[in-house]
């Protein structure tokens, strides 16, 4: 039987105490997993492993979680939960706008991080998933599902995970508005449906990448206290 490949899951944190409990816990769980106790050696790390998801603590020597979310964005996708003591909703909102999926305050439970995690990799089955229309034009910008392309008046952009999901589901429902809980529960999962900040960003985000001008939009509309609509 062929062996079905399992995700790797690269831990970095300076807590070597943090990375032996999660990294049991993990393969415990069927992850493969790798790891890296400092920033600088995260970035190695994932070019030499090429893991399917990182969980990045934010507060470490040499450079932080914050700096490596940033520079890893700056080539690659790969999905990222960011980890910390922090746990205010500013901290959280920097996390994903520097381009984390996810966010995940200390103490964890191993329960809530194996949800965490779920739930990203959940993003990339629905990426993958084959939708019902395979291209979508609307004005300047053209959304083909089967290649996973977006072109806005021709030029290719570049999207993380998350941000692609979220574009992929309005799309598929356009012209329809999506609620807020709506969105939140498909694209992040049930238990994110009143983390309404994360959609805030990432609504964000997808504007500055696909509109002339993200200030006045003409493709992602909001339609006040409900939700969003791509038109």
């Amino acid at each position: 039987a062929k062996e079905v490949m399992r995700p790797k899951i690269l831990i970095v944190d300076d807590d070597l105490s943090i990375i032996k409990f999660v990294k049991a816990n993990l393969e415990a769980n069927n992850y493969e997993t790798c790891s890296a106790s400092d920033g600088e050696k995260a970035l190695d790390v994932i070019v030499q492993e090429l893991p399917t998801l990182v969980l990045l603590d934010i507060m470490m020597p040499t450079i932080d979680g914050y700096e490596v979310c940033q520079r890893l964005r700056e080539w690659s996708q790969i999905p990222v939960i960011m980890l910390s003591a922090l746990c205010d909703e500013q901290d959280k909102v920097k996390c994903l706008n520097l381009g984390a999926d996810d966010y995940l305050c200390k103490p964890f439970g191993l329960d809530e991080l194996l949800a965490r995690i779920q739930a990203v990799l959940r993003r990339s089955d629905v990426a993958v998933a084959k939708p019902a229309k395979p291209v979508l034009i609307s004005d300047d910008l053209e959304i083909n599902f089967a290649e996973r392309r977006v072109t806005v008046s021709g030029r290719e952009i570049g999207f993380t995970l998350t941000e692609y999901t979220l574009l992929q589901e309005l799309a598929q429902n356009s012209p329809k508005v999506l609620t807020y809980q709506l969105l939140l529960r498909r694209v992040w999962g049930p238990e994110y449906a009143d983390e309404r900040h994360y959609l805030y960003v990432y609504i964000r985000r997808l504007r500055k990448k696909i509109e002339r001008d993200s200030q006045n939009p003409s493709h992602l509309i909001s339609i006040r206290d409900v939700g969003y609509r791509l038109k």
